[in-house]
C-alpha cells in the first residue's frame, strides 16, 4: 500500500474568473475504493486530469503509482473491438482482458464485432475490463454509469465491489454504495475525506449540517445580546465621562478627589465595554466559520396542466421499427400502454430494448397532431395504435446535450422561453451568474443536462417525457428533482436507471 499526496494545489483554467482548487492539501491510500462526490461544474473531471498530469498547476502532487483513465478516447468506432483495444493500448494481455468480461457477463463474439454496434452498456464493460486489466495501476473512473441500464448497473456496482485502488465518479447513490469505502467531497469551502459510503457520509452531513445550523441560531442570539450589552455600556461610559467636565478638584469623602475618581469609574466602564466588543467579535468569527459546506438546495416549483381527458395516451398492440440503409429493423411488437393522469411511468429493460423507441413514437404522434417540431429520428408504427387526446400539451426532456449551443440568452430566445423563469430555475439548480456569460458549448456535461430539465420544466403541459434525465447530474441536484417531482406530482413517463430515484418517485414500473 502507498499513498497518493496532494499539497497546497491551486488550479485555474485560462481566463477563468476564480480558481477551481485553492491551497487544497490531502492524502489517500491507493487501496482505497473512493467514491467522489460534488456539484456540477466544480471540478471533479478536472482533478482527474491534473492527477493524469495533463494540465499544469500550482502546488505538489506526489504518487508511487500509475494513473489510468477511464473512459479511453475511442477515435474510430467502426473498427471491429478487438483493434480498437489494440489501438488505446498496444500491450494489453488478452486473456487478462477475457478474464474480466467474464466477470462483468459480456460475450466473448464483442471482439469481433465494429465497436459502434455495441451497445453503451457493452461499450462500457469492454473498456473497464481493458482498464482492470493493466494490474497495480491506480485507476480514474469518470462516471460509467451514464446510459447503462439497472441491470448492467448493478453487474458494474458488483464487479467494482470485488476491486480495489480507484476514485470513482458517479451520481447514483445506490451504485456508489455498493462499491465503495471511502468517499471524497469537494465542499463549498474544502475537500473532504471520510471513510464509509455515500449513505453514511451523506447521514454525517446532513447531522452536522443541523448542529451548525443549530449553533448559528445560537451566536446569532448571543450576538444580539452581546450588541446590545456594549450599546448600553457605552452609553453608561459616554455619560459617566461626561460628568468630568466643568469639576474641580475640591475634595469629597475619605479625601478623595471627585475629578479622579469619575475618570477611573469611566476607564473601567470602557474596558468593560473593549472586553464586550473583543468577545462579540470573537463569536462573530466562530459564526463565521460555520454553514460554508452546507448545501442549500431551494426548493423549485411545477404547475403541471391538469387535462379534461383522464388518459392521456393508449397504445395498443403496437409494433415499431427503424429503416437504416436500407434494411427495416423491428424493436418492439404487441406493445401495450395507458397513461392515466397522475401516474410517473418508468420504462425499464436492457439497453436497446426500445425504451426511448416508445417516448418517440408518443411524441412522432404529438406531432401529427400539431405538436412543436422535434428535431429526431422517430420510428415508424408498424401497426397497432397511439391515440392521445386533443390539445394536450408535451414536454420534452432528451437525453442528447450535443444539439446544445450558443449562449443561455440565446437558446430561450430561439425556443421561446421565458428567460427569466430559465435563468431562475437554472440558478436553483446551482448555476452561478458567471455560467450566464459562457457558451453552452464550454458547460460540464451536468450543466448541459440541467439546459434540459430547466427548459423542459419552463413549459407547463399535461405530460413530462423525459429520456435518462439525470446523465452526469449531480447527486444533490437529484435529490432537488426527487422533491420536485413528488410535491407536484405531474403526469410523467421516463427512462431512468438511478435505482433510488425511481423507487422514490415512480407510481407504475413497466419491463420492456
Amino acid at each position: 500500500m502507498s499513498q497518493i499526496s496532494v499539497n497546497n494545489l491551486t488550479f485555474y483554467y485560462e481566463g477563468s474568473y476564480d480558481n477551481i482548487f485553492e491551497d487544497v492539501s490531502f492524502q489517500i491510500d491507493t487501496d482505497w475504493k473512493l467514491g467522489f462526490v460534488a456539484r456540477n461544474g466544480k471540478g471533479k473531471t478536472t482533478f482527474l486530469k491534473l492527477l493524469m498530469g495533463q494540465y499544469e498547476y500550482n502546488g505538489n502532487i506526489k504518487s508511487s503509482v500509475k494513473f489510468d483513465y477511464f473512459p479511453f478516447e475511442v477515435n474510430d468506432k467502426e473498427k471491429d473491438t478487438i483493434d480498437v483495444l489494440e489501438e488505446i493500448n498496444p500491450d494489453y494481455e488478452f486473456w487478462k482482458v477475457c478474464r474480466e468480461l467474464d466477470y462483468l457477463k459480456v460475450d466473448g463474439e464483442v471482439f469481433y464485432r465494429p465497436f459502434s454496434t455495441l451497445s453503451n452498456g457493452e461499450q462500457t464493460k469492454v473498456l473497464l475490463a481493458l482498464l482492470f486489466s493493466q494490474e497495480g495501476h491506480f485507476l480514474l473512473i469518470d462516471e460509467p454509469t451514464n446510459h447503462l441500464d439497472m441491470e448492467s448497473r448493478e453487474i458494474l456496482s458488483k464487479y467494482l465491489n470485488k476491486k480495489k485502488g480507484f476514485i470513482l465518479v458517479s451520481h447514483d447513490r445506490n451504485f456508489m454504495d455498493n462499491c465503495v469505502d471511502h468517499v471524497l467531497v469537494i465542499n463549498k469551502a474544502d475537500i473532504q475525506i471520510q471513510q464509509g459510503t455515500f449513505s453514511s457520509w451523506w447521514e454525517n452531513k446532513q447531522k452536522q449540517d443541523a448542529f451548525e445550523l443549530a449553533e448559528n441560531e445560537k451566536l446569532k442570539k448571543d450576538i444580539r445580546r452581546l450588541t446590545e450589552s456594549a450599546r448600553r455600556t457605552s452609553l453608561w461610559a459616554d455619560k459617566v465621562e461626561a460628568t468630568k467636565i466643568g469639576i474641580k478638584s475640591d475634595k469629597v469623602e475619605k479625601g478623595l478627589d471627585r475629578r479622579a475618581y469619575i475618570g477611573e469609574k469611566s476607564r473601567r466602564m470602557q474596558m468593560r465595554r473593549k472586553n464586550l466588543e473583543r468577545r462579540q467579535n470573537q463569536e462573530i468569527e466562530e459564526k463565521s466559520k460555520l454553514l460554508k459546506n452546507l448545501e442549500t438546495v431551494e426548493d423549485i416549483k411545477l404547475f403541471p396542466l391538469t387535462h379534461y381527458k383522464e388518459k392521456l395516451v393508449v397504445i395498443e398492440d403496437a409494433a415499431f421499427s427503424y429503416e437504416n440503409s436500407c434494411q427495416r429493423k423491428e424493436i418492439i411488437k404487441g406493445f401495450w400502454l395507458e397513461i392515466r393522469q397522475g401516474e410517473r411511468i418508468f420504462l425499464q429493460g436492457r439497453n436497446g430494448c426500445g425504451k426511448s423507441s416508445v417516448m418517440k413514437a408518443i411524441l412522432s404522434q404529438y406531432m401529427e397532431q400539431g405538436g412543436e417540431e422535434m428535431p429526431m429520428q422517430f420510428p415508424d408504427l408498424v401497426s397497432g395504435k397511439i391515440e392521445l387526446p386533443n390539445k394536450m400539451i408535451i414536454s420534452y426532456c432528451s437525453q442528447d446535450t450535443s444539439m446544445l449551443y450558443g449562449t443561455i440568452q440565446e437558446y430561450a430566445k430561439e425556443r421561446e422561453i421565458d428567460l427569466t423563469l430559465f435563468m431562475t430555475l437554472l440558478r436553483k439548480l446551482d448555476f452561478n451568474r458567471i455560467q450566464f456569460e459562457k457558451r453552452i458549448e464550454d458547460y460540464s456535461g451536468g450543466q448541459k443536462k440541467k439546459v434540459l430539465l430547466a427548459a423542459s420544466l419552463c413549459k407547463r403541459a399535461h405530460l413530462y417525457i423525459w429520456d435518462e434525465p439525470l446523465n452526469f447530474i449531480d447527486v444533490f441536484s437529484r435529490m432537488q428533482i426527487e422533491e420536485l417531482i413528488l410535491k407536484f406530482k405531474p403526469t410523467m413517463i421516463m427512462v431512468e436507471h438511478d435505482k433510488m430515484f425511481t423507487e422514490r418517485t415512480a407510481t407504475r414500473i413497466i419491463q420492456l
